[in-house]
């Protein structure tokens, strides 16, 4: 039998590591043997309520070792994980659970009413609450100490599905992005090649585990090689450097805007960084300032590019690059390849903009229930289709030029206006609408919305966050409303948002 899936990686470990500290969080610290333990006791628990190979498994919740016992344990069965940004909203959670077809949630019990709506449209016939349990749900602590085996492991491979992981929608709704075995091992791979993890690091996560650079490129490299894992439920920046000195960090992963908050802290100038080794920042390009205050202090960072489509990491810039290739996003991981192609498909010259088109191991298997979006994704020669345009310098190194999708980056989180531009129409008097991203010195860019009234119309930004608010993820709500008499639009009909982002660029 096969046992090639992630599912039986804390297994080795504790042959390999059994009293090594694993995961370090709320003051507490589990040894891989302790990990991989918890892990074996929720596939026994799953497997008592009928999960098999195939079925999908979500899970809403902050960081915490639960979090990595659920994927782990599913993962054994052969079940999909599916894990769910804990900041949508309720009619965002119910399309996730109703489409990806969980067939279990486990969950933090501040989640419940939020998720409820996508209980009953969805095919789930189990929900278990993270810590001691609710009268109505059963706790998973509980159910952990109390699990008995007699369950069986499935054969897993490498083009199994592992985990379901949402992407923003283009079109309104979000995709489900099916990463398999495969995936996310080749990810972690890259990472700890390019990286150089190494079984003696400490690293400090402190963004969401159900994002996928989180998981990907963060979780699982650390978990492969054997080191630890600091884990918060969130970010705080005078905590985080606390954290740092006491742990002596070696890895930290962010945004932009997680760095810049540490080096505006009160506490950043006193705090002892000299354990950092590896600091890596994706969401999008680290502004010369950040660079300067952490060069400042002996630090520089790993840049990169990716998508939840290529689980993600794409390309990776080295430290040793930073300055010399600024503004690149790198070269392809170690085992991704990228080219460049023009409308027709065909392979254009180094200095050329056109598509960004991505191959490899990491590159997912299709988008969940969508054949023809799935079939759309990629070249006939199957390199995914980035959607996003740049061009590779005489050394092979990606530059971005433009988002094709048009989508906005916010403290890393996506942000697709098609999804929130959707919800706006809906408001009476608004007669067009189109989101774009405005440069913000905190966030990197925040969303604006650009309105055109019908007669007699008023529209403020007020009424527009409060018709959006319980509807989308907060992060995604318009900073700010703008109402024009018409919207700049090409000859077929399209808005021209490279000139609203234009006009609006503060």
């Amino acid at each position: 039998m096969h046992h090639l899936g992630i599912g039986f990686w804390l297994g080795k470990r504790r042959l390999r590591d059994p009293d090594k500290t694993a995961v370090v969080f709320d003051g507490e610290s589990l040894t891989y043997r302790q990990l991989a333990d918890a892990a074996d006791r929720v596939a026994a628990v799953l497997w008592h309520r009928g999960i098999r190979k195939g079925d999908a498994v979500a899970y809403i919740g902050e960081n915490s070792p639960q979090f990595l016992q659920v994927m782990f344990g599913a993962a054994q069965l052969g079940a999909v994980f599916v894990p769910v940004n804990t900041r949508l909203a309720a009619p965002e959670m119910r399309h996730v659970l109703a489409d990806s077809g969980a067939r279990a949630l486990i969950l933090d019990p501040e989640f419940l009413d939020r998720a409820m709506p996508g209980v009953e449209a969805g095919r789930i016939a189990h929900v278990i609450v993270t810590g001691a349990g609710l009268p109505e749900h059963p706790g998973l602590a509980q159910l952990i100490a109390t699990a008995t085996g007699g369950h069986t492991l499935a054969e897993v491979g490498h083009d199994d599905p592992a985990a379901i992981i949402y992407t923003s929608g283009t079109t309104g709704r979000p995709k489900g992005a099916v990463l398999s075995h495969g995936n996310l091992t080749w990810v972690a791979l890259n990472c700890v090649v390019d990286y150089d993890v190494v079984s003696t690091d400490v690293s400090l996560m402190i963004s969401p585990l159900f994002h996928v650079a989180s998981l990907g490129m963060g979780a699982l490299p650390v978990i492969l090689k054997g080191a630890t894992l600091v884990l918060e439920k969130g970010f705080e920046p005078g905590r985080a450097l606390a954290l740092i000195q006491q742990h002596r960090i070696t890895m930290l992963s962010g945004v932009p805007t997680t760095y810049q908050m540490m080096a505006d802290h009160p506490a950043w100038a006193g705090t002892d960084l000299t354990s950092l080794q590896k600091l890596t920042c994706g969401g999008s390009a680290v502004p010369t300032r950040i660079l300067n205050a952490y060069e400042e202090r002996g630090l520089s960072f790993s840049q990169g590019y990716g998508m939840t489509e290529t689980s993600p990491g794409a390309t990776s810039l080295s430290p040793a690059m930073t300055r010399e290739k600024q503004g690149s996003v790198g070269l392809p991981h170690f085992f991704t390849e990228v080219r460049i192609a023009d409308e027709h498909g065909d392979m254009v010259p180094r200095g050329t903009v056109g598509e960004i088109q991505v191959s490899g191991p990491n590159v997912f298997l299709g988008y969940h229930g969508l054949p023809e979006a799935s079939a759309d994704a990629f070249t006939d020669d199957g390199w995914f289709r980035s959607g996003d345009l740049g061009y590779l310098d005489d050394d092979g190194y990606l530059y971005i030029s433009d988002r094709l999708k048009d989508m906005i980056i916010s403290g890393g989180e996506n942000i697709y206006p098609a999804e929130v531009e959707n919800l706006i129409a809906d408001i009476e008097g608004i007669s067009g609408v189109a989101v774009v991203g405005v440069p913000d010195e905190r966030w990197g860019e925040v969303p604006w919305a650009v309105v055109t009234l019908r007669d007699g119309a008023e529209v403020d930004t007020e009424k527009v966050r409060d018709h959006l608010d319980g509807l989308l993820a907060r992060y995604k709500l318009p900073k700010n409303v703008v109402v024009v008499e018409d919207l700049p639009r090409t000859a077929s009909g399209k808005v021209r948002k490279a000139d609203l982002r234009e006009r609006f660029r503060r």
